[in-house]
């Protein structure tokens, strides 16, 4: 099958959306499917106005056209709301195609805490968007009962997977701080709670890995934390296994692929009981769930490292890399229509 990905994210390393489709995209070549991912490099593009890290490609329809049309998809997704998303979905509904689409963060919680835009006008927006799709594809089961009582439907479960070859326990990992070693890692802006984290009266060292908006200031206002900023591949896995407990204090995200991260390489969590931490670790012991995030920490530490990389092990991108394909809709063509010869499948910014 060849798919069409659109995402308006881009790539800090620690934004978990593009690091999803990759590892989707790799899992869905391995099965033999040809896909094209569409993102912002390549198209003429501004920052952000709130998170400047994070290019929106303005004017991008004509491009993103003749980019779908020279591949000749078989199906379109499109995995998020911005200016790249709106315009597939504006050329799926001229076409007559169907597509399907991808919930992954509770933007109108993230925008309220950057601008206060009123949370109800966002989710209005955001069912809008989604409201055409023949599906709209959740990665968790508390996530899908939440937008059913919203209104959005229908849904499809697609859960998300963690590389265990790179995030691993490592003998030789001890981080040279002393412990316990807290550890936060992701996208250090206002809705991610970070500060929750960094408030809490926990002894030993707080290492915040990631970078973003709020960086500047939080190590202004915590100088006894350490701000590692962005790490990538060996490092970040090297910086998960090195520490004693990962504290996830968002409670804005839709799952959390940082948690699995963590859990994979050995390490227990200590996280709200909200969406995505309660799909994730559940009942499995791997973590510790409590609306006292310092509590759940503490608790976290006496948690064998080795349940933590059990539960870790049940979450393979092959068998997500099914459950998305299974939740796509083909567009249907006039018979014996060809399609066009590409080589292997690349992103657009190839």
């Amino acid at each position: 099958m060849r798919i069409v990905i659109v995402a308006d994210a881009c790539d800090p390393p620690t934004n978990g959306v593009i690091r999803t489709l990759r590892a989707l995209t790799a899992a869905l070549e391995g099965m033999g499917h040809d896909v094209l991912m569409i993102r912002p490099p390549g198209f003429f593009s501004v920052p952000c106005p709130t998170q400047p890290d994070i290019r929106l490609a303005l004017a991008p329809s004509r491009r993103l056209r003749r980019l779908i049309d020279d591949f000749g998809p078989d199906a379109v997704h499109i995995a998020t709301e911005g200016p790249l998303g709106l315009a597939a979905r504006r050329l799926c509904r001229r076409r007559g195609w169907p597509f399907t689409t991808m919930f992954t963060s509770k933007f109108a919680e993230t925008i309220h805490a950057r601008i206060r835009v009123p949370v109800g006008w966002t989710w209005a927006a955001l069912r809008w968007f989604h409201a055409p799709a023949a599906r709209t594809m959740v990665a968790t089961e508390s996530l899908a009962a939440e937008l059913d009582v919203r209104g959005f439907g229908p849904l499809a479960h697609v859960t998300r997977g963690v590389d265990t070859d790179l995030f691993r326990p490592r003998d030789d990992a001890a981080l040279s701080y002393p412990s316990p070693v807290w550890l936060y890692a992701g996208r250090v802006a206002p809705e991610k709670s970070v500060e929750d984290f960094l408030r809490l009266d926990l002894e030993g060292t707080k290492l915040v890995v990631g970078d973003g908006p709020d960086r500047e200031r939080l190590e202004r206002v915590y100088p006894d934390a350490v701000f590692l900023g962005t790490l990538r591949g060996e490092e970040l896995a090297r910086a998960y296994a090195g520490a004693d407990v990962l504290v996830f204090p968002s409670l804005t995200d839709t799952f959390g692929l940082v948690v699995l991260e963590a859990l994979a390489s050995g390490t227990p969590v200590a996280a709200y009981p909200v969406t995505g931490p309660l799909d994730i670790i559940g009942e499995s012991g791997a973590g510790v769930l409590d609306d006292d995030l310092g509590r759940a920490a503490r608790e976290a530490l006496a948690i064998p490292r080795e349940r933590a990389r059990a539960h870790a092990l049940g979450f393979s991108w092959q068998a997500v890399a099914r459950q998305f394909v299974a939740a796509l809709e083909p567009i249907a063509r006039p018979s014996g229509a060809p399609l066009p010869a590409k080589a292997r499948p690349r992103e657009n910014s190839a």
